[in-house]
């Protein structure tokens, strides 16, 4: 919905980037995982339209209820709903196994709010003496409940874009006002990042996941500076790449991985 003064909701707003974008999305792109502030009717329409489900978390109080499985009268209306949903009964959910130290149920509800059934997941995880909960969503009911939670787990993992793009590769330092010149500046700055996680890749050990983009930063500027000296100095620099301490050279000053 446009706001009175004209401007769109930040909802409105990713909604039509996800409708103008959807058609680039690879086909086997079936997903759109956000957090709770997109849990919300419009959105979700609109994700659905695109032909995408939308997995998300909701509220603890969120109105949900239960799918009636009962024997139904021979005359009038079906009965559809077996009451509300209650978190602090899990009698009724179904366990689904285990995740680290959170207990993962599920269940197939209708969703007052959304008008709608849902696949939902709620996690149960002890810490000390207090009880940590959290309902996930898909509008996908035939989505396994483990991998909706793999899927809503994966979202962070743009944050640590985000992050390591600002603080290592200048995405909040450029000063251009065109709105061409600032696509290819953020641009630039995203390219660098997926080729340093590149040939991260390649050099890590098989299985390593571990990735420290300010290590990589450091390697990179000491080894621009080391063919600066060279450059200034009249060196072969492809001589001292060759040399067998010119690795540890470039590391000198990062941290560990």
């Amino acid at each position: 919905m446009d706001r009175p003064d004209g401007e769109q909701s930040r909802v409105d707003r990713y909604l039509h980037h996800l409708q103008q974008d959807r058609a680039s999305l690879p086909p086997q792109v079936r997903y759109l995982v956000a957090d709770g502030y997109y849990s919300k009717t419009r959105y979700l329409q609109g994700v659905v339209a695109t032909g995408l489900h939308q997995v998300g978390k909701l509220r603890h109080d969120a109105n949900l209820r239960w799918l009636y499985q009962g024997e139904q009268k021979p005359r009038g209306r079906k009965r559809l709903y077996g009451g509300k949903v209650s978190v602090d009964d899990v009698s009724r959910w179904t366990p689904a196994g285990h995740m680290e130290a959170t207990q993962v149920y599920t269940a197939i509800v209708n969703s007052a709010h959304f008008k709608r059934d849902l696949r939902v997941v709620y996690l149960v995880k002890r810490v000390g003496g207090k009880v940590k909960t959290a309902l996930l969503f898909s509008t996908d009911t035939s989505l396994e409940a483990m991998t909706l939670v793999t899927y809503y787990k994966a979202r962070f993992q743009i944050e640590f874009l985000f992050r390591d793009a600002k603080q290592f590769l200048g995405l909040n330092d450029c000063q251009a006002r065109k709105e061409q010149a600032l696509h290819f500046h953020f641009n630039a700055s995203m390219t660098a990042l997926n080729l340093l996680k590149l040939e991260d890749r390649q050099h890590q050990p098989s299985g390593q996941r571990v990735i420290s983009i300010a290590r990589w930063r450091t390697r990179k500027a000491n080894a621009h500076l080391l063919e600066r000296f060279s450059s200034y100095l009249g060196l072969d620099f492809n001589d001292i790449k060759s040399r067998p301490d010119f690795d540890e050279m470039c590391h000198y000053g990062a941290i560990a991985s």
